[in-house]
């Protein structure tokens, strides 16, 4: 059985209830590749400023999932050193000058165990946090994100990350099929098209939540618990 819930967020287009003993943050692909200058992100022409605008928000989000205790799952968008796992399709679309694979200026883009790759410093994972390396643009594609997940009883998903109508969405929608209930932050998400972030977090929540709900990090921070000493001292 769910445990009833303990917090209440005020969300679009309703409350967003939950126990953070059953809900697991998850930061979706915030990558330096995506994130920094010289970055894959900024050679295929995108202004990554705009993803930085969700860093300090979800550093706030971050520490008081891990001062409650709450299961946090770090993604990254990459491949295996040989390629193996990378589609010809997914290669070559864009026809851009560098793909995946190819030398940049921080190693081989998006390619696993590169500098590029990794998560940005401001959100590095810490011990006990779990890191899942996806070949794709969804978290439950070809991995064992649902293993994960039911294994620790979660049903609730506070989902972060970059960038908003690609990796979020597919995820969201990935879980959303397989019956979690999904919270989707607007600052703490992001993308290189303004416009494609608020119609992807105006798609989630349309019709009654279709996908889920959608709120902000300080109408969720402000509905957390507040840590036990007993647990801050853990």
């Amino acid at each position: 059985m769910t445990p009833p819930p303990t917090a209440s967020v005020p969300a679009e287009p309703y409350a967003y209830e939950f126990d953070p003993a059953t809900t697991a943050l998850v930061i979706i692909d915030m990558q330096r590749d995506f994130l920094e200058p010289e970055g894959f992100g900024e050679m295929l022409g995108n202004d990554v400023s705009l993803l930085a605008k969700t860093v300090e928000p979800l550093q706030k989000v971050l520490g008081a999932a891990r001062d409650l205790g709450m299961l946090v799952i770090h993604t990254r968008e990459g491949h295996r050193p040989d390629l193996t796992d990378l589609p010809p399709s997914k290669r070559d679309r864009g026809k851009g000058e560098k793909t995946i694979g190819s030398p940049g200026p921080k190693g081989r883009i998006l390619v696993r165990g590169e500098f590029g790759h990794d998560i940005i410093d401001d959100l590095a994972p810490i011990e006990g946090e779990a890191v899942l390396d996806k070949p794709g643009k969804g978290a439950f594609y070809a991995t064992d994100l649902e293993l994960l997940l039911k294994n620790n009883g979660i049903t609730h998903l506070i989902v972060t990350g970059v960038t908003t109508e690609v990796c979020v969405h597919t995820t969201t929608r990935e879980a959303n099929d397989r019956g979690f209930e999904c919270l989707v932050l607007s600052d703490c998400t992001g993308s290189y098209f303004p416009e494609f972030h608020e119609m992807a977090l105006k798609m989630i929540s349309a019709q009654g939540g279709i996908f889920g709900w959608v709120a902000d990090s300080e109408a969720l921070l402000s509905a957390l618990p507040v840590p036990s000493t007993a647990s801050q001292g853990a």
